[in-house]
């Protein structure tokens, strides 16, 4: 038999095209510059399909046995870095691909039956984002953690509650840093809701419409840690849903994080001097001496508009897409790669600065008493103790304010016949409740700040984690 010549055209799809590419097709269609960080993926989903082609039959021991020999070498060799990437061979498929042609021979040319590159791509890239999810979840448990040691720490501090930045009632330190474990908790049952939708293999399903030989997805998906095959080979290839939802759930703790950052900087200011940013999470300047920047809470913060940025071009591309792949989810990759580096590092910074800080609890209890914090306290006082309706209250509360304001004292200052001027019925058990630490122990429905409650939470939340 006379040996086929192959035309000048792509290695892949010679036999149809004559010509190479143009250059700029090259340029537009490569791919390997980002996806060859799928090699570990790509060459595990090659293993297993090659194993069940075997077991069914449809390739010969030998034939897999080579197969697997030369992707242990290929597999190697990029560990090593001595693996030559190459731009014309477009992706990290037809890169591995090649490379094993070029290792063992024409068994390599027998890997590729029963699937095309549309399953082969979602496989490596959900395998990748299953992975970084498992990574994302264990990073956010670590942060939860650190702000479980600070509210241990801090259960009893005494700080001021902001709403609108403007103080609103005495809080503890330890009940402010349990609503970041709250966030972040959620962040991270995200993360777990969503392995749980991506935990299906779509290898199998070939370009489109599945495939005539006799495979066995169930076994390719056991094989790579799934929990089965999914159930439609259109849906498939063109799902990027798993890649969204990392987006969407990295979007959301990236939001948290920056409010975070936000608190950081703004607390580490002169003008609030609540905490202190360690040497590791600070820079100085070039030209001011004096100056101790907050530049790691100032990059996490910035890191969500990057995230957010990520999410919103995935799902432009992804919006008027046709059934069932196009190129146009070539571009699904490099937001999702960054994004996950992003929320990596991030987690990890927060991290370490929730850990290092430096909490000024004399500062945070004179601030506390700022801005008549306890206002609220007198309020509820009046209802409880001599049976006035809330809104009365809130009005003679409003005219006790009013008068501290105007001799600048501190509400608990106020002589209690002033008191006695604005309701006749204020007694000096008053008192009892103006002070900034009996606000916060008073505060003991659930949920509340009182010092108690925040110990409760911190114990059962030390519990949930295990």
């Amino acid at each position: 038999m006379n040996e086929i010549t192959r035309p000048a055209g792509n290695e892949m799809w010679g036999g149809r095209f004559a010509a190479k590419p143009a250059a700029i097709m090259q340029e537009i269609n490569a791919s390997i510059d980002f996806d060859k960080r799928l090699y570990a993926e790509d060459i595990a989903g090659s293993k297993a399909h090659a194993a069940m082609l075997a077991a069914t039959g449809i390739i010969s021991p030998s034939d897999e046995a080579e197969i697997q020999r030369g992707l242990d070498l290929v597999l190697g060799e990029i560990e090593a870095g001595t693996f030559a990437f190459s731009r014309e061979r477009e992706d990290i498929h037809m890169n591995v691909e090649a490379r094993l042609a070029e290792l063992i021979g024409p068994a390599a040319g027998r890997l590729h039956t029963a699937r095309s590159r549309n399953d082969q791509v979602a496989l490596d890239f959900r395998l990748h984002v299953k992975r970084a999810f498992v990574e994302t979840e264990a990073a956010l448990g670590r942060l939860i953690l650190a702000f479980l040691d600070r509210a241990e720490e801090h259960a009893d501090t005494v700080m001021p509650g902001f709403t609108h930045l403007q103080v609103a009632q005495p809080v503890t330190f330890g009940h402010h840093c349990l609503a970041y474990v709250e966030m972040f908790a959620r962040d991270r049952s995200r993360c777990r809701d969503a392995i749980a939708r991506l935990d299906e293999s779509p290898l199998g399903a070939a370009a489109l419409a599945g495939t005539p030989f006799p495979i066995d997805r169930h076994r390719t998906a056991a094989a790579l840690g799934f929990a089965g095959p999914t159930r439609n080979s259109i849906d498939s290839v063109s799902d990027r849903d798993f890649a969204l939802e990392f987006l969407s759930t990295a979007a959301i703790a990236a939001t948290h994080l920056s409010r975070l950052a936000e608190e950081i900087v703004i607390w580490s200011t002169p003008q609030f001097g609540f905490v202190r940013l360690s040497d590791a999470f600070s820079t100085g300047s070039s030209i001011m001496p004096q100056k101790k920047n907050p530049d790691a809470a100032e990059l996490v913060r910035a890191k969500a508009g990057r995230i957010t940025g990520a999410l919103v071009a995935l799902l432009t591309v992804m919006k008027g897409l046709p059934l069932a792949y196009s190129k146009d989810m070539q571009e699904d990759k490099e937001q999702v790669f960054d994004a996950i580096d992003s929320i990596g590092l991030s987690l990890s910074a927060a991290t370490g600065m929730v850990r290092d800080l430096g909490v000024d609890v004399a500062a945070m209890r004179r601030a506390a008493g700022h801005g008549y914090s306890t206002a609220t306290d007198l309020a509820d006082w009046l209802v409880r103790e001599i049976g006035l309706p809330f809104r009365e209250a809130h009005h003679v509360t409003g005219r006790a304010v009013a008068l501290a304001e105007s001799t600048d004292a501190r509400l608990e200052d106020l002589p209690l016949d002033v008191l006695r001027s604005l309701h006749p019925r204020i007694h000096a058990g008053v008192y009892e409740v103006l002070s900034v630490d009996a606000s916060v122990r008073s505060r003991r429905s659930f949920g509340g700040t009182a010092p108690e409650n925040v110990r409760r939470e911190i114990a059962e939340w030390r519990a949930r984690l295990g």
